[in-house]
C-alpha cells in the first residue's frame, strides 16, 4: 500500500528554561499526521543513505502485542509506504514493533510474536523473534533467529523471545536481549544478550507453530545467573546493550578488538542490594565454535554462552548506574561507552567509561534530569538526549550542554541521521478528527549549529 500525507507542519516551539529570553535555535518540522502511531525506535530507525525511516503503529509503548504494521517514510518526500502488515493480530499477538534499519542495505529488522498468538499463549517477552523484510519486497517476511521450543533443543536455535535487535556496524552480525521460556516454567527465566551470526539454521516442525527455523545462528552471549553471589561480578539480569564502536576498540597493547557489546547488568552487594554496572563481551573474530553441541541448553538450564567470549565488568560505582529506560551507547571509534547515573548534585546526567576499564567520567553536568535516551553524533562528538523538556546537546570534549529546541512532551530517544544533518524524534500530537498520536518530527541541523551553540551553553 502507498500514500502520501498531504501536510507536513511547521511546529513552533518556545525556547524556555535556562535560555528563557533566547529564540529558538531550531524549528521541528512534523513530518506525519495521520491517526496512528508513529514509534520509532532508539536507535537505527534511518537507512543507510538517510532517505528512510521506520516505524511500528504503536501509539504507546507497551503495546507492541497488538500492533499490525510496520512502515516507512520518505524524509526527501514524504511518501509514506507499508512494508509489512498482519492482518491477522487481535489483542493476543501476534505483534509487531521496534524496527531497525541495517546500516548495510535496505532491509528493517523488528520483533515479530508467535504467529500462533492466542488467549492462552499472548504475545510476550518469551513468544517472540526477531524478522527482516528487504523494503523492495513488502510482506516478504524473514524470520532471523530460529526458535525450538521442545526437546532435544537446537544448538543456534533459542527457546523463547528476542527483543530490541540492534545490527553490527558492517550489517553481519545482530545483538539483542533474550528472554526463555523453558526457564519461565521454571520460575527461573533471567533476561539476557545474545548475538545471531551468519548461518542458516532448521527446527522440527511442529503442528502447534511453535517452532521456526531461522536465516542466522542465534546464541546466547552473556553469562546470568540466577544466585548471583553477594559482592561478586556474577548478575542475574543483562539488558540494554549497544554495540562498541564501528569496528571494535584499541586495547591498551594496542591490538584491536574488532567485536564487543556493552550491556548493563544487576549485581548484588555484599548487604543484599542489587545496582546495575557496566559490562563489557569481547566477541571472538569467528562464531559459532566448531562445537555447538553444549549452546543449545538443556531442560533446566539456560543454553550457555561459547566459551570464547569474555565477559568482564567495567564499573564499580558507589550506587550503581541509572535513569529512564536507555540503552549504552558508543563512540564510533570505540573508545568511550556513555551511560546515565545520578551524580553528586543528585541529578541524572551521562558519564563515560572506557572499553578497557578504568575510571568513571562526568560528561554532562545538567541542573536538572535527562528525561530519555541518548545517541552519539555520527562523528562521535555530541551526545543529542531530552532534558528540561528540551532536545540538548552535550559536546563530549569541552564538556559543554546546549539547548535546542525547548517546550517539548518528551517521548522515546532523539536519532542522528548518518549525515549528521538531521535529527529525528517523537511527539503526541491532538488530530482534528480525535485522539493524541506519536507523530514524527526533524530538526535540520545546518551551519549556524557551530555558529550559535556558545550562546546557548546551559
Amino acid at each position: 500500500m502507498r500514500y502520501r500525507y498531504y501536510l507536513i507542519v511547521p511546529l513552533l516551539i518556545i525556547f524556555h528554561g535556562v535560555a528563557a529570553q533566547k529564540p529558538p535555535l531550531y524549528t521541528p518540522v512534523q513530518l506525519t499526521n495521520g491517526q496512528m502511531g508513529h514509534t520509532l525506535n532508539s536507535t537505527q530507525c534511518i537507512s543507510a543513505n538517510d532517505e528512510w525511516v521506520v516505524f511500528d503503529t504503536r501509539n504507546e509503548d507497551t503495546k507492541i502485542g497488538t500492533t499490525s504494521t510496520i512502515g516507512i517514510l520518505n524524509l526527501h518526500t514524504g511518501e509514506i509506504k507499508t512494508v509489512y502488515q498482519n492482518p491477522a493480530t487481535t489483542i493476543y499477538g501476534p505483534g509487531v514493533g521496534a524496527a531497525t534499519f541495517s546500516p548495510a542495505a535496505n532491509r528493517v529488522m523488528f520483533i515479530h510474536g508467535i504467529r500462533n498468538a492466542d488467549s492462552i499463549k499472548p504475545y510476550g517477552s518469551t513468544r517472540r523473534a526477531g524478522v527482516s523484510i528487504d523494503i523492495a519486497h513488502p510482506n516478504v517476511l524473514s524470520f532471523m533467529d530460529a526458535r525450538n521450543v521442545y526437546p532435544p533443543f537446537t544448538p543456534g536455535a533459542l527457546r523463547g523471545g528476542t527483543h530490541a535487535h540492534s545490527w553490527s556496524h558492517d550489517g553481519k552480525w545482530v545483538s539483542f536481549t533474550y528472554n526463555d521460556a523453558i526457564m519461565e516454567r521454571l520460575g527461573k527465566d533471567r533476561r539476557t544478550v545474545g548475538i545471531m551470526v551468519p548461518g542458516h539454521v532448521r527446527t522440527p516442525k511442529d503442528s502447534a507453530g511453535e517452532n521456526n527455523d531461522g536465516e542466522m545462528f542465534a546464541m546466547i552471549a552473556a553469562t546470568v545467573t540466577t544466585d548471583p553471589k553477594p559482592g561478586s561480578d556474577e548478575i542475574d539480569k543483562a539488558f540494554d546493550e549497544c554495540w562498541v564502536g564501528n569496528n571494535g576498540y584499541l586495547k591498551p597493547d594496542g591490538s584491536r578488538q574488532h567485536r564487543a557489546i556493552a550491556f548493563q547488568g544487576n549485581v548484588r552487594e555484599m548487604n543484599g542490594r542489587t545496582k546495575t554496572e557496566v559490562f563489557l563481551l569481547d566477541l571472538p573474530e569467528s562464531l559459532p565454535p566448531q562445537d555447538i553441541s553444549a549452546l543449545a541448553g538443556a531442560n533446566d538450564a539456560l543454553p550457555p554462552a561459547p566459551p570464547t567470549i569474555r565477559q568482564r565488568r567495567l564499573t564499580y560505582t558507589a550506587k550503581g548506574i541509572e535513569g529512564p529506560r536507555y540503552w549504552l551507547r558508543s563512540t564510533p571509534d570505540g573508545s568511550l561507552i556513555a551511560f546515565l547515573a545520578r551524580d553528586s548534585a543528585g541529578f541524572i546526567n551521562i558519564f563515560g567509561v572506557s572499553p578497557n576499564g578504568g575510571p568513571v567520567t562526568q560528561l554532562s553536568r545538567l541542573p536538572f534530569n535527562i528525561q530519555g535516551g541518548i545517541n552519539f553524533s555520527p562523528d562521535g562528538r555530541y551526545l543529542v538526549y531530552f532534558a528540561d523538556n528540551a532536545i540538548c546537546l552535550t559536546d563530549i570534549h569541552s564538556r559543554h550542554s546546549y539547548k535546542l529546541v525547548g517546550n517539548l512532551h518528551p517521548y522515546g530517544a532523539v536519532s542522528w541521521s548518518h549525515n549528521g544533518k538531521t535529527l529525528l524524534f517523537n511527539q503526541y500530537v491532538k488530530h482534528p478528527e480525535g485522539g493524541e498520536w506519536l507523530q514524527i518530527f526533524s530538526v535540520n541541523l545546518d551551519h549556524r549549529l557551530s555558529q550559535y551553540l556558545q550562546s546557548r551553553k546551559i
